[in-house]
C-alpha cells in the first residue's frame, strides 16, 4: 500500500493456474485504492512445467525493471546547479517544487565564485589533479585556433587556461560528489552535494571573464576521463535544468553517456543538394532531411562513436564494456580547440568531433508548460553518415570548432509532428536535446510513466507502449489517457 513502491505484476498464462484471474484481481485493488500497477500477461499459453520466460514477457519484464530502478535511483538525490539563470535560457529557471514532487530529488545551489574560492585556497585535490594535468597534456590534442591572429592568446595564456579548465573539472567532480582527500580543516566540502546531475551557468558572466566550462561539461558527461572508465557524471550546460534531467534519464536507463546539444538547424534535402549538390540517401532522404545537432564543445566524447563492439562495429558501449582502445579512439578523433573570443571573451577550450556513422539514437526534451505542468518528447532516428566533404559544407557555415552530429528522425510521411524532419524541428519545444544510444522510447515513456510525466509527441511504435494498467481507465486513445492519468494521480511524490 505504499504509494511510493513501483509495483508490477506478471500474471501467469496457464489454463492449470488462475493467472490471469489473479492478474486481473491484483490490478483492480490497486485501481480502486489509487496505486498504479504495470501488469505482465503472456501472449501464448503456457504448460504448467514450463519454467521459461516468453520473450514478449522478458521484454516488459525487463522494461519495467529498467524504468522502476532509474526511479528509484533519483529519489533522494539532488540536482546541483552552480550558478543560476543562463541568458535568455528558461530551462535554466529552476524549479525546486517539480523536482521534489517529481522526482523525489532535492535542489542544491551553489555560486559559480566557489569554483575560484577553491581554486585560491587550495581545497581541491592536489594530487588528482596534477594526474589529471598530466593525462590531459598526454592524451588531450589541441586543435587550430579559429580567432584572427590579433584575438588570439598568446602560448603561455593558453597553458595556464588549460591548467585552469582541468583544475575546474577537478573541483566541480568534488562539488557533485564529496572527495574524501581534501585538505585537513576542509571537513565540510569533503562531503559534496549528493548530485547525480548537475548544470554550469557559464555564460556570461563567467565566460565573459574566465575560461568556459565546455571541458569539465565533456568530459564529465563522457564515460571515461584520467581515471580510466568511470560512470557519466551529467552536468548540463548552461544549467539548462530540464535537459540535465532528460540527459539523466537516458543515463540511467542505458548506462550510457548521453550528450547535450543544440537542437540548432533543420537542412531539407533540397538545401543540402543547393549547398553542396549532394542528394541525400537512406535515413535522411525518408525524413526528408535532418537536423544538425551542435553545441559550444560540452558534448560527451563517447558520441564521436569510436568504441568497437565484438564485430568491430562502431557503437556507444555502456560505461563499465569501455576498453583502454575506446577510450584511446575516442581521444584521438577529438581535438580541443581554442574556445571562438566572440562567444567566450575568457577563453577556455571547446571539444570538437564528428559523429560519422550511421547508429540509432533518441532525442528527448522535458518542457514545463504554465497550467499543464511537465511534459516530455521523444523522437528515435539515426544519426547520419555524410560524406566528408558535404559535413565540411555545411559544418563550416556554423561554429566549426564544436562537435556535430546530423540526426534523422523517423518519419512516416503522415501529417503531425512525424510528418518529417522539418516538423521534428518545427515541434520541438526547447532550443536543447538530450541524445541518447539507440532507440529507448519505449523505456522512456514507461519511467515517464512512473513519475507521472505525460508524453506530448513520440514515434514510438504503439505496440511497445508500457505503461500501468489502470491508464486504460482513462479512455481508448494511448495519448489522452496519459494526460488524463498523470493529471489524476499527479506527482509521484507529492506531499
Amino acid at each position: 500500500m505504499d504509494k511510493h513502491t513501483i509495483k508490477g505484476v506478471w500474471g501467469f498464462n496457464g489454463t492449470e493456474r488462475p493467472g490471469a484471474v489473479y492478474l486481473a484481481a491484483v490490478l483492480a485493488g490497486h485501481a480502486q485504492k489509487g496505486l498504479p500497477a504495470f501488469g505482465i500477461y503472456g501472449h501464448e499459453v503456457q504448460d504448467a512445467d514450463d519454467t521459461s520466460i516468453p520473450d514478449d514477457v522478458k521484454e516488459k519484464l525487463l522494461r519495467f525493471g529498467r524504468a522502476a530502478v532509474a526511479a528509484a535511483q533519483m529519489r533522494g538525490k539532488s540536482y546541483l546547479q552552480i550558478g543560476s539563470i543562463c541568458m535568455g535560457i528558461a530551462g535554466s529557471i529552476i524549479d525546486s517544487n517539480f523536482i521534489e514532487e517529481y522526482l523525489g530529488m532535492r535542489v542544491e545551489s551553489v555560486d559559480e565564485v566557489e569554483i575560484i574560492r577553491r581554486m585560491e585556497k587550495g581545497i581541491y585535490d592536489h594530487a588528482e589533479y596534477e594526474k589529471a594535468l598530466a593525462w590531459a597534456k598526454a592524451y588531450c590534442k589541441e586543435g587550430f585556433d579559429k580567432n584572427p591572429d590579433f584575438m588570439q592568446n598568446s602560448r603561455e595564456v593558453k597553458d595556464e587556461q588549460w591548467e585552469f579548465v582541468v583544475k575546474m573539472m577537478v573541483i566541480i567532480k568534488d562539488l557533485m560528489k564529496g572527495n574524501q582527500n581534501l585538505p585537513e580543516g576542509c571537513e565540510e566540502e569533503r562531503v559534496g552535494h549528493n548530485a547525480i546531475v548537475g548544470g554550469f551557468q557559464g555564460q556570461r558572466q563567467w565566460t565573459d571573464f574566465y575560461p568556459n566550462g565546455d571541458f569539465a561539461e565533456a568530459l564529465l558527461n563522457s564515460s571515461f576521463d584520467w581515471t580510466g572508465k568511470r560512470e557519466p557524471m551529467v552536468l548540463a550546460t548552461e544549467n539548462d535544468v530540464l535537459n540535465g534531467l532528460g540527459m539523466l534519464f537516458g543515463k540511467l536507463l542505458t548506462n550510457r553517456a548521453v550528450m547535450f546539444s543544440d537542437v540548432r538547424t533543420y537542412w531539407s534535402g533540397n538545401a543540402v543538394k543547393r549547398v553542396s549538390g549532394y542528394e541525400l540517401e537512406g535515413h535522411a532522404k525518408e525524413a526528408d532531411g535532418f537536423l544538425h545537432l551542435i553545441n559550444s564543445g560540452a558534448s560527451a566524447l563517447d558520441f564521436s562513436c569510436q568504441a568497437r563492439d565484438g564485430s568491430g562495429i562502431r557503437t556507444i558501449k555502456p560505461w563499465f564494456d569501455m576498453t583502454e582502445d575506446d577510450i584511446k579512439a575516442c581521444l584521438d578523433n577529438t581535438t580541443w580547440n581554442p574556445a571562438d573570443l566572440g562567444y567566450f571573451r575568457g577563453g577556455g577550450y571547446s571539444s570538437r568531433f564528428v559523429t560519422d556513422t550511421e547508429v540509432p539514437m533518441t532525442m528527448m526534451r522535458l518542457n514545463l508548460v504554465k497550467g499543464l505542468g511537465p511534459v516530455l518528447q521523444i523522437a528515435e532516428g539515426y544519426s547520419v553518415k555524410l560524406p566528408t566533404e558535404v559535413t565540411e559544407k555545411l559544418w563550416k557555415r556554423t561554429d566549426y570548432t564544436w562537435p556535430c552530429t546530423w540526426f534523422a528522425p523517423r518519419c512516416d510521411g503522415k501529417e503531425g509532428m512525424f510528418k518529417s524532419a522539418y516538423d521534428v524541428m518545427n515541434n520541438w519545444g526547447a532550443n536543447h536535446g538530450a541524445i541518447a544510444y539507440g532507440h529507448i522510447g519505449a523505456d522512456i515513456i514507461t519511467l515517464a510513466s512512473i513519475l507521472r510525466i505525460p508524453v506530448c509527441g513520440h514515434n514510438v511504435p504503439e505496440d511497445k507502449i508500457f505503461r500501468p494498467a489502470c491508464w486504460n481507465a482513462f479512455g481508448m486513445d494511448k495519448e489522452g489517457q496519459d494526460f488524463r492519468a498523470c493529471q489524476n494521480y499527479g506527482p509521484l511524490y507529492k506531499l
